[in-house]
């Protein structure tokens, strides 16, 4: 039997794959009678061979393929494999992992749709929106954790839909509540995930801000469609931008005074990672042009709390005026 799950949300493939290998018998067996293969170059014959191979004390053997059929393989090779998986034996459980969706008249996902085909195909989207907010309450619950929904919203603007990201700080945030005492963890707020995780939003808005200072218009904007769309709130992406040009204005001045980056972070208490980023940013502002930004933006603040502009309208037009 074999399976296609391709699309960019990898981290769900993944799960899903150890779930079924879950099921199929004893992990540490299982995991003698497992093979990974990278796609990319890989023979036919060396596919087969590892699905071939009769299963050593478990029921099956698992044999993983990463991006395959992304590497864009010779012609002839994929003729070879639809052949073979048309009839692979029911000993082996092979698995394509594609990091990008295929098409759907991909000649190996028709064959999978097969009746007569042991094939099953199934497509992970990336989480955006609600969906990912009622993911991050779901898997917190999984972990024995509550999670207040404004913090959830709040990591989900701040850390995209990357899954894996998103587990680690889950679980960082669980245990930090269960280490706080008592019989049940207390719920996770929004100011725990700015207690916890305050890089993840500097290293979502790093690109942002890079494309703004490269003057590169039309990837910024995509940038800052893309944070919106996935539901982040707009005064959240403001206050980044706030933070960020400050960030900018204090490390390029500190440079300016032959200062070091260690001695930077130490003087304005900003993590090392942050401040060599931070510098390299700056790098394409002049001091005054950092100065008339950061006053535009404390202009925006004040026209949009006095209902005299619109923040997603403003937010458009500024990073327009900067590219």
């Amino acid at each position: 039997m074999f399976y296609i799950f391709h699309g960019e949300n990898s981290h769900a493939a993944w799960e899903t794959l150890d779930k079924i290998k879950g099921k199929i018998g004893d992990p540490d067996m299982l995991s003698l009678n497992t093979t990974r293969l990278n796609g990319k170059g890989l023979r036919v014959n060396d596919l087969m061979d590892a699905c071939n191979a009769m299963p050593f004390l478990a029921p099956k053997r698992v044999v993983i393929v990463e991006d395959y059929f992304n590497s864009k393989p010779d012609g002839k090779d994929v003729d070879t494999l639809l052949d073979y998986l048309a009839q692979i034996p029911d000993s082996a459980r092979l698995f394509f992992i594609e990091s990008k969706a295929l098409k759907s008249n991909s000649r190996v996902i028709k064959l999978a749709d097969k009746d007569e085909v042991a094939g099953v195909v199934r497509k992970f989207e990336p989480l955006t929106g609600q969906e990912l907010e009622k993911w991050i309450v779901k898997r917190t619950a999984e972990k024995d954790g509550k999670m207040h929904p404004a913090a959830a919203r709040m990591l989900a603007a701040n850390a995209g839909n990357d899954l894996a990201l998103l587990n680690n700080e889950i679980e960082k945030m669980v245990l930090y509540k269960l280490n706080q005492g008592g019989d049940e963890p207390a719920e996770i707020t929004p100011q725990d995930v700015q207690l916890l995780s305050p890089h993840i939003a500097e290293v979502n808005i790093f690109d942002l801000v890079d494309a703004l200072g490269n003057r590169n218009g039309a990837q910024a904007s995509k940038l800052l469609q893309k944070k919106l769309n996935e539901g982040a709130e707009p005064f959240l992406i403001f206050s980044m931008f706030v933070r960020q040009f400050r960030m900018m204005i204090q490390v390029k001045e500190l440079i300016d005074r032959n200062m070091r980056p260690p001695e930077i972070s130490k003087e304005t208490k900003i993590h090392s990672f942050v401040v060599g980023k931070v510098a390299q940013q700056a790098k394409s502002f002049s001091m005054r042009q950092l100065e008339q930004v950061y006053a535009h933006l404390l202009d925006i603040d004040v026209r949009v709390k006095t209902g005299q502009a619109d923040l997603v309208t403003a937010l458009n037009m500024l990073v327009f005026n900067l590219s």
